[in-house]
């Protein structure tokens, strides 16, 4: 038997430590792994081993832990895969800083020393990260727990490195890249965040060498410049056909150099012909290539300018480019500069304007790869949640460039190729002991690692074990569900598909649920910067983990970014509350009632039937919903039906058995009923606050060993009582009018008083009838007379109508009639002024003129409302005279 005390309060700090330990100690979470069972699956988002986790963190978390618990319950073989990712340049920024405080640099560490560093402030942030996903609940098999570089996932990168390389997949070449002069690295693409800066568009003369004609270029970057090899026109330009083949004087660098013709030149632009600088931009790159002009690279990795930029050698690339513009000033060749807005890209990771730079890097080919790519999600193998952001997912795959995968800093996956001096490299799975071209021995490995997405790429199938053949990978791939923000569906999840479908040739997970941010309570973005950012952590020592859960996830719809507001915080912790009030009421009249004492099938009354189907609906519709992913309105439709069905109508119905009735056979019906819908609701609610609901299941007559194990309702027909329902609304509809006339009058629930209910209805008198005691107890009445014929309506009685019975409040002996009628001329004299007040305001045809629209409808709906209430206090005044 157990123990059926619940404390008089919910005091989340003593009860979720607790009962986490008792799921971790019992593994609960951990997946057999048995063949025999369908499996669901999900690979956790890696948090970053950088620091804590935030709000974002939080939802995506939740979510997951949602689906997760509930398909565990459904009886699935579930496994929800945790891990944590180096995160190669923001892990190295964070300990660089930290290095940086007392004054060190990696470089005087050296490699080696530096990466044990890293690897000592991962163990402590990833620690600390783990801490936190526990305190929020996450109920993850902890035992096969993987991190990106552990020797797994680390022996299936090489092997897809290696792979890739030997299909023709990866390459090496000298190409345009982003460099971060402050990272010191490259960067793919989608790691550069452009940002809309004012600058200016400078307008240069370049002399012909061989006439007193000049072609006029226009730059945002005059310092670029220095490394120009030719000009470009566009091949039907009128203006310049004659010049095409000629060479102009570079000024300042006193070089000749080509006037070239181009498709790609927008006529339109500038003056129509543009500055060629191969080592300095993609687009100039790309034209060197298709006219074999050479590149001359005059900023360098760390912002500077090198000796190909002459005396401006040294220079910072913002300090050389005011020189530059003055000296060409002074040369008489700046013709102009006008203000130019125009997109500059920065760094993701720490800001800094990112750099153009032709550069040897290693590259995939990512055409090859997002063909299936493209197929597998327009086919529908792959749906993204929402569904619009299919088209985000195919319009970058579809317009997708070869990717830099090397980044030039120390921490992460060592990219697997060596060199030789004799201009031999070997990619290699293993270490190779000579060179195969010349027998050197000589072998230096690259010094760069791979960025880190290429390893989260692989996340799906290297946490199963791959390149092996492990009974994990073989029982859980594909995963199922993906749960991410809307931020990466780049970075990660199309990489993802590309390299399951390459390694596995199978989808790495059949549904994509993407999320919103989290935004302060102004929709701003929680940031450092704006100081405006909350800790998951505080508002679960505060509040509870339950809470925190239910607020993000009710506040959010699939793709959609959500305001996180304090009194959302508030409104959840006070449902908590309900919850365990409403429990404790509900285990207090147990006495010594026991599962086996469950019983649905007699002594029913219409009340036990209308909640049992108001539950029965409620567990069709939450299943429903949460098959389409619409896990907040999933939450919402539990809220409901606990807050208000459950709680606020069924207990008030059913102490009126359990406190009235001369027979247990009642009082055990009555129960039977309670510990039924409060031990299922509790089910369907335990995905959402695990915590809270397993403390109190645990209280509760119940088989099984704990709730996480414990089936997930769904719907039974055996439970559809539609007739007792309709009864019931009846009842109901006339509890909640007589309630509002007693308010109307501020008559206190103590004054008993009496109702006539006058219906022509067969079917609502005798539900009325059934009903009666349930009005007398639940709207203060001592009387209810029921009648279907009327011969005067009752005077001075108040009065609804409900359907097809009209309601009489009789209010003689109740309330002093006169002071009454006083009070009502008194609020009808008020209103008549208002009204007056406001008819004027909306004839005066100034305000209307002049008054903002919002303003001039604001006082429509005020005047609107007078009218309702004047009626109203009217219709009153008639029946009480």
């Amino acid at each position: 038997m157990p123990d059926k005390n619940l404390a008089p309060v919910y005091d989340p700090a003593n009860v979720e430590d607790r009962l986490y330990q008792k799921w971790l100690d019992n593994n609960n979470f951990q997946a057999p792994g048995d063949p025999d069972k369908e499996p669901f699956t999900i690979v956790i988002p890696p948090p970053n081993v950088t620091g804590t986790l935030h709000m974002g963190h939080a939802l995506d978390n939740t979510i997951q832990d949602i689906l997760i618990r509930r398909k565990r319950m459904q009886d699935f073989d579930t496994l929800w895969l945790p891990g944590t990712d180096h995160a190669g340049i923001a892990t190295q920024i964070k300990v660089e800083e930290h290095l940086a405080a007392d004054g060190v640099s990696r470089y005087d560490l050296g490699r080696e020393a530096f990466l044990d560093k890293v690897w000592d402030w991962k163990e402590e942030y990833h620690a600390r990260i783990i801490r936190q996903l526990q305190k929020l609940g996450v109920s993850c098999d902890w035992s096969r727990e993987r991190f990106t570089m552990d020797e797994g996932c680390s022996h299936a990168v090489r092997e897809v490195f290696v792979t890739l390389y030997e299909r023709g997949l990866i390459y090496r070449g000298d190409y345009i890249i982003n460099w971060c002069p402050r990272c010191l690295t490259a960067l793919s693409d989608i790691e550069v965040e452009h940002e809309d800066q004012e600058g200016a568009l400078t307008f240069i003369r370049y002399p012909l060498t061989d006439s007193d004609e000049h072609l006029v270029v226009a730059t945002t970057r005059p310092e670029t410049m220095l490394g120009d090899t030719a000009v470009a026109v566009h091949p039907q330009d009128s203006r310049y056909q004659h010049l095409i083949g000629k060479t102009v004087m570079l000024p300042l660098m006193n070089r000749p150099i080509p006037v070239i013709a181009d498709d790609y030149v927008d006529p339109e632009f500038g003056s129509g012909a543009v500055k060629i600088t191969p080592a300095h931009d993609p687009n100039d790159f790309a034209m060197a290539e298709r006219h074999n002009i050479p590149s001359v690279v005059v900023i360098g990795n760390d912002g500077t300018m090198t000796e190909e930029a002459g005396k401006y050698s040294g220079l910072d690339r913002y300090e050389a480019r005011k020189q530059v513009v003055a000296d060409l000033k002074e040369a008489g060749v700046l013709l102009k500069a006008e203000d130019h807005t125009h997109a500059v890209g920065h760094c993701q990771r720490c800001s800094t304007v990112i750099e153009p730079l032709l550069s040897k890097q290693w590259f995939v080919r990512m055409k090859p790869l997002a063909k299936p790519a493209i197929e597998r999600v327009k086919n529908g193998d792959i749906r993204f949640v929402p569904e619009r952001f299919t088209k985000v997912y195919l319009n970058w795959v579809e317009n997708i460039r070869d990717w830099c995968i090397s980044r030039q800093i120390w921490w992460g996956h060592r990219i697997p190729a060596w060199y030789c001096d004799c201009g031999e490299t070997i990619v290699s799975r293993e270490e190779p002991q000579s060179c195969k071209q010349c027998g050197s021995s000589s072998l230096v490995q690259d010094d760069d690692v791979l960025d880190t997405w290429f390893s989260s790429a692989l996340w799906p199938f290297s946490t199963l074990g791959w390149p092996d053949e492990t009974k994990d990978l073989k029982h859980f791939y594909p995963t199922d569900v993906l749960v991410t923000g809307y931020d990466i569906i780049y970075f990660w999840v199309a990489r993802m598909i590309f390299m399951g479908l390459e390694f596995m040739e199978e989808i790495p997970f059949h549904t994509v649920y993407i999320h919103g941010l989290v935004r302060d309570a102004q929709g701003r973005k929680m940031s450092k910067s704006l100081g405006n950012g909350v800790d998951p952590l505080q508002i679960i020592d505060e509040y509870g983990a339950d809470t925190l859960r239910f607020t993000l996830i009710t506040g959010q719809g699939p793709g959609n970014d959500q305001r996180f507001r304090q009194e959302s915080v508030e409104n959840s912790r006070n449902f908590a509350n309900k919850i365990w009030n409403a429990s404790r009421f509900v285990l207090m009249n147990l006495d010594d009632f026991t599962v086996d004492q469950v019983d649905l099938s007699s002594g029913l009354t219409d009340a036990d039937r209308w909640i049992l189907h108001r539950y029965n609906k409620t567990v069709r519709e939450v299943n429903r919903l949460m098959d389409a992913y619409e896990l907040g309105e999933a939450a919402r439709t539990i809220y409901e039906f606990l807050w208000s069905d459950f709680c606020d109508w069924y207990i008030e119905m059913a102490k009126i058995p359990l406190y009235n009735a001369e027979s247990e056979a009642e009082k055990n019906a009555v129960r039977s009923v309670l510990t039924y819908v409060l031990d299922r609701t509790l089910r369907l609610l335990h995905p959402f606050m695990p915590f809270i609901t397993e403390e109190i299941w645990q209280k509760l007559p119940h088989e099984g060993e704990t709730i996480v194990l414990a089936l997930f309702p769904e719907y039974d027909d055996s439970l559809d009582f539609a007739r007792a329902h309709a009864n019931m609304d009846v009842v109901m509809e006339v509890t909640r009018t007589v309630r509002y006339l007693r308010s109307e009058v501020q008559l206190p629930p103590a004054k008993k008083a009496k109702v006539i209910l006058h219906t022509g209805s067969d079917a609502a008198a005798a539900a009325l009838k059934d009903g009666t005691s349930m009005l007398q107890k639940l709207a203060s009445l001592d009387e209810v007379e029921i009648v279907s014929t009327l011969a005067e309506k009752p005077k001075q009685a108040l009065t609804a109508v409900v359907g097809d019975t009209d309601i009489y409040l009789p209010l003689v002996g109740l309330v002093d009639l006169e002071q009454e009628l006083a009070r009502l001329k008194k609020e009808l004299k008020k209103l008549d002024a208002e009204l007056k007040r406001s008819a004027g305001k909306l004839s005066n045809q100034g305000f209307l003129a002049k008054a903002p629209e919002e303003v001039v409808a604001e006082e429509r709906a005020k005047a609107e409302d007078y009218q309702l209430k004047r009626d109203k206090v009217a219709e009153r005044i008639r029946s009480l005279e």
